[in-house]
């Protein structure tokens, strides 16, 4: 009889040379438990998404019983279902007044295609800007609006129309002009190592979209739902988006993604053509019931209250010469080491420890950490003092 490790590389498809290929049977908590009976602390949480936890008791007595009701309906758009009223009406009553029309889609990626797409419809323009080291997805669209070159460069031609500016860079912002459709970026930057907005950056991007008329796209799909301490990362800069990206963590552990914008902007996909944007199964009533169960378990237990101790913690315990410098906000951390050869070491022995950590996708350098926000303190010491052990054992 073939094990399951060997139908694994056998017959589905890869995506590296070397996955990690942990055989995991069970997960609850922070804690994924593999076949041979191992104990890991997520520290990744799935990349951002079991943000409170796996295996929640109330998301799964969600999904049972939406999937007890009925599953697939009808294409995303069509017909009132009552998870994804219930979970648009929740999710726009915690955002500014102008996000208040909520399409649903399947995944972060879609959730960006489909925001370009309504950019481009509703300002009659084609130019898009996005910044250097951005990550928003790996399918045409969102690769082309990507800031990495390296991770483009198999896949040209591209989308056309794209300018890549670097993060940061105010004076930069004079290339937003008129004939700009939008402008793509992460309030905090994920793949490119967690990398913090200057003070007044977001500010001015904001300021110059509004004098060019071009719509600013804030895509939080790994920032939101408390990972940085509020709901929304855009929260601590006091500026707003015209369309959010969400995904990952929007769907409790399945798989959900969503933009939302005006009702005005979004009209735009209604005529010129009709159907500008369909989905079949964007906003899966089972998806939506779990993610509706999943935002009412953050905002009900106050998860995000504690986020703020819980990044000092790390930031605290974590005190080695090897480790360069810290990086992020919330539970969004970036451990940085001397280059990508030693981090890679460390992350292999973290595992080895029953830690599961990872790397950011452009900074091979860092060390992600994103637990799940109901880590405790003393699950954090814990895991720090394993981190600690994996990073002595290599030197």
């Amino acid at each position: 009889m073939l094990l399951q490790r060997q139908i694994f590389f056998d017959h589905l498809a890869p995506t590296s040379s070397s996955p990690l290929a942990l055989e995991i049977v069970r997960a609850d908590g922070i804690y994924l438990y593999d076949a041979s009976g191992r104990i890991y602390i997520d520290l990744i949480s799935g990349i951002s998404v079991s943000t409170i936890g796996h295996h929640h008791p109330n998301v799964i007595k969600a999904i049972k019983k939406q999937a007890d009701n009925y599953l697939h309906l009808m294409v995303y758009g069509e017909f009132i279902q009552t998870p994804q009223v219930k979970f648009a009406q929740l999710l726009t009553q915690h955002l500014p007044g102008n996000l208040s029309s909520v399409y649903f889609v399947n995944s972060g990626s879609e959730a960006t295609e489909g925001a370009l797409k309504l950019a481009k419809r509703y300002t009659g323009r084609t130019e898009i800007i996005s910044f250097v080291n951005g990550y928003h997805g790996s399918t045409q669209g969102a690769l082309s609006a990507g800031g990495n070159e390296e991770l483009k460069n198999s896949f040209r031609p591209l989308l056309p129309g794209v300018t890549i500016l670097p993060f940061n860079s105010e004076k930069e912002l004079l290339q937003i002009n008129e004939r700009t459709a939008c402008v793509l970026v992460e309030p905090i930057q994920g793949e490119a190592g967690i990398i913090m907005p200057s003070e007044n950056f977001l500010s001015a991007l904001r300021k110059r979209c509004d004098e060019t008329g071009a719509l600013l796209i804030f895509d939080e799909i790994q920032t939101a739902f408390g990972r940085t301490g509020k709901l929304f990362a855009f929260e601590h800069y006091q500026v707003v988006p015209d369309i959010l990206l969400l995904g990952k963590a929007l769907g409790g552990g399945m798989p959900l993604g969503a933009f939302i914008s005006s009702k005005d902007i979004m009209q735009s996909f209604t005529s010129n053509p009709v159907l500008g944007h369909i989905t079949t199964f964007g906003g899966h009533p089972v998806c939506c019931a779990a993610g509706l169960a999943a935002l009412n378990v953050l905002l009900n237990e106050n998860l995000m209250d504690g986020v703020a101790g819980k990044e000092e913690l790390f930031r605290k315990k974590l005190q080695h010469s090897l480790i360069k410098n810290i990086r992020g906000k919330g539970l969004f951390l970036a451990l940085e080491f001397e280059g990508e050869e030693l981090n890679r070491k460390i992350i292999s022995m973290c595992i080895e420890n029953g830690v599961v950590a990872d790397w950011f996708l452009f900074a091979p350098d860092c060390l992600r950490i994103a637990p799940p926000l109901i880590i405790t303190e003393t699950q954090i010491d814990t895991a720090c003092k394993l981190i600690l052990k994996s990073i002595n054992q290599l030197t």
